[in-house]
């Protein structure tokens, strides 16, 4: 706050040669807080400078006038001078001005030797600037949450990232179509059957556009329990719901704001979810829940599924209109049975990981690359990763041959013919399971490594180890 300086006159000799009254008001002309001073009946006496700019009220309007009146003339929303008074004690209360300032208004009686209060001094201590700040503080600590989220996110998505290995022309050709309209802003449904690589294909198209430096958030729509989506994709207001944060949250699309998100598995979003997904496509805002006011998002929306969309519409699974807005560049990624010429350079880079893993040189045979591109892999890109990990682990050398494949047909088959006699699941499963267990104890250091070599509890591994020991 400016003000001009208060100066003592010409006295030099102060406290002595200085009038005590003079004194006492330019001390409290000095000061840059209100000071509002009433008698033992509530009329004022004197306020200072710092009290009329911080009130927007002059000294003509309120000196020598009760408070009582003031107050009920509504120039004084509230008498602190007043509640003192009458409690006959220190009294503090927020107030707002009718200049848009807020304060703090401490008022204190004064009492003589009788006990009688005689006088009320109130301090008004402006805190406009400092609301400000912590509106500020407020602003500044939700975007560094966004962003620590957003980083969170990120950084879960990297970890499973994988990089893209295409061999076959379908694949090379889906992904030079996909590069065009990467560039563009163009929503994009991946259709597929379940491990054939959308996550990968829709990674690749953010990394192609212009949102590239943005974040990319993986949504698996499937996944989230139905009474949290909203919350989750939406964000919500504080106090929302039983349980919610006293903060209140962003959701994943403010998250995911000027870069992509992919919304995995879009076929499972339930009705009321639906709505709301295509209030973001026509409208590019959400609303987080227990909040009535829009908030605008920009964000690039790839979808993906491996669901009969249109069968889903005409059943009323699904909205049509959000079907068909979602479906403006449909992708088909064709299942690995169909682009055999990838399998050779998938199961390279999936050993040259594994290998650099564990420090082997394991490498699959001819006769073991042919079983593996004439089987016709239901499971796809994720089965293929399970059998070449699983043979990684089962075979004896460095060289995995065909046998130590262990394919879900030629296995069943074998299994069949060996004994004459109907199939076993269950006996054929703790037969494979055993073999797993087996050779993980007999190639690990540890029962702790075995166990995580095949994604086990440590005492679930040792007590599964004991059974088979027990049954042999």
């Amino acid at each position: 706050m400016e003000r001009n300086p208060v100066y003592m006159h010409d006295r030099t000799d102060f406290p002595n040669a200085y009038n005590t009254t003079d004194a006492l008001i330019a001390i409290l002309e000095s000061s840059f807080d209100g000071i509002y001073i009433t008698d033992g009946e509530a009329n004022t006496i004197w306020i200072n400078h710092s009290y009329e700019v911080i009130s927007g009220l002059k000294g003509s309007e309120v000196i020598g006038k009760n408070m009582i009146k003031l107050e009920q003339s509504g120039l004084i929303s509230r008498s602190a001078s007043l509640l003192a008074l009458k409690g006959r004690t220190t009294v503090t209360i927020d107030q707002t001005f009718r200049t848009g300032k807020r304060a703090v208004v401490t008022s204190a009686p004064i009492f003589n030797e009788q006990n009688e209060v005689v006088m009320v001094v109130t301090n008004v201590r402006d805190i406009s600037e400092l609301y400000c700040l912590k509106q500020q503080l407020a602003k500044k600590r939700e975007e560094t949450q966004r962003h620590t989220d957003e980083i969170e996110v990120i950084r879960k998505q990297l970890l499973q990232m994988k990089n893209m290995v295409v061999g076959d022309k379908k694949m090379l050709n889906l992904l030079r179509m996909v590069g065009r309209v990467a560039q563009l802003d163009t929503p994009v449904l991946l259709l597929g059957e379940t491990g054939v690589g959308k996550e990968l294909i829709a990674t690749y198209i953010h990394q192609k556009s212009s949102r590239k430096n943005g974040p990319f958030i993986k949504v698996n729509c499937g996944a989230i329990a139905e009474n949290l989506a909203e919350s989750e994709l939406f964000g919500y207001m504080p106090g929302a719901f039983t349980g919610a944060s006293r903060e209140g949250r962003i959701g994943l699309f403010e998250v995911a704001n000027k870069g992509t998100i992919f919304l995995d598995e879009v076929g499972e979003l339930p009705p009321n979810l639906q709505v709301k997904l295509l209030r973001v496509l026509q409208e590019q805002e959400i609303l987080r829940v227990g909040s009535s006011t829009a908030i605008k998002v920009d964000v690039r929306i790839v979808a993906a599924t491996n669901r009969d969309m249109e069968e889903m519409v005409k059943k009323g699974k699904f909205r049509q209109d959000l079907y068909y807005r979602l479906n403006v560049f449909p992708v088909n990624v064709p299942p690995l049975r169909e682009r055999t010429e990838d399998i050779p350079k998938l199961v390279q880079h999936m050993l040259d990981h594994l290998n650099k893993k564990y420090s082997e040189k394991k490498f699959v045979n001819q006769t073991a690359l042919i079983s593996l591109m004439e089987y016709e892999w239901p499971g796809n890109v994720r089965e293929l990763k399970n059998v070449i990990e699983r043979s990684f682990i089962i075979s004896d050398g460095d060289e995995i041959d065909s046998s130590d494949l262990m394919l879900k047909k030629n296995l069943i088959d074998w299994e069949s013919e060996q004994k004459n006699e109907p199939f076993d699941l269950k006996v054929f499963l703790e037969k494979i399971e055993k073999e797993y267990i087996d050779k993980a104890y007999q190639n690990q250091p540890s029962i702790r490594a075995a166990a995580q070599s095949l994604h086990m509890d440590p005492a679930t591994y040792l007590r599964k180890r004991q059974k088979y020991m027990e049954k042999a």
